[in-house]
């Protein structure tokens, strides 16, 4: 499969890339995308939630009224979690909601996501984002070039470009990545995503 090079006025440069059919031309595997897209959704969920049960209230234990001749059932705390500001039965606990997934299942998704975007031909591959100082005006100016500023467009570069990041981090519905951090979520949920040469030549020897 062979990919046109653009540059980032989105012009051809008349070169090409060739990419690994094992990678970008796959049959797709709905149920490890799945999996993986969970996993990562359930890794962002802090699990910080706590509720303080009956014995963790700060009260007295003291019985709050006479245990018979009431008419109504014995009470024998304040604590209690019938009772307004007692304890809460059963209450959330700190914990974590990590999913474990061995990272062959993760590979295949990644596969199985960059292939139905390979086969929607919403890939593009550019030579380099080269930007001499942080300009939003010239991000926007890229996206409407390459004819991604409409939806969610994904930048995948190779090493770290803080021009580029800072152009782009206070602009909806766009994002960049390095291609290590790249993952089955973002490759999906994205419209668009545009590679940089040296990025795609790097995520390809990671998932052959």
């Amino acid at each position: 499969m062979e990919l046109k090079i653009l540059n980032i006025k989105g012009k051809e440069t008349g070169k090409s890339l060739k990419v690994s059919d094992k990678v970008f031309k796959v049959t797709p595997n709905d149920h490890a995308i799945y999996l993986d897209v969970k996993r990562i959704q359930a890794g962002q969920h802090q699990g910080t939630h706590k509720a303080k049960e009956r014995g963790e209230i700060v009260g007295s234990t003291r019985k709050i009224k006479k245990q018979k001749g009431t008419g109504s059932a014995r009470a024998g705390s304040i604590k209690n979690p019938l009772f307004k500001g007692g304890g809460r039965i059963f209450g959330p606990r700190v914990r974590s909601y990590d999913i474990t997934l061995n990272s062959k299942t993760k590979k295949i998704a990644k596969r199985s996501a960059l292939s139905y975007k390979a086969k929607e031909n919403t890939l593009l591959v550019v030579d380099s984002f080269k930007m001499k100082a942080p300009k939003t005006k010239e991000y926007i100016e890229m996206l409407k070039d390459l004819n991604v500023s409409e939806g969610n467009s994904l930048f995948v570069i190779a090493s770290a470009n803080e021009s580029l990041y800072k152009s782009g981090r206070n602009i909806q519905n766009t994002c960049v990545m390095g291609a290590s951090e790249l993952n089955t979520y973002e490759i999906m949920k994205a419209k668009n995503i545009v590679f940089e040469e040296a990025a795609i030549v790097k995520l390809e020897d990671n998932l052959k």
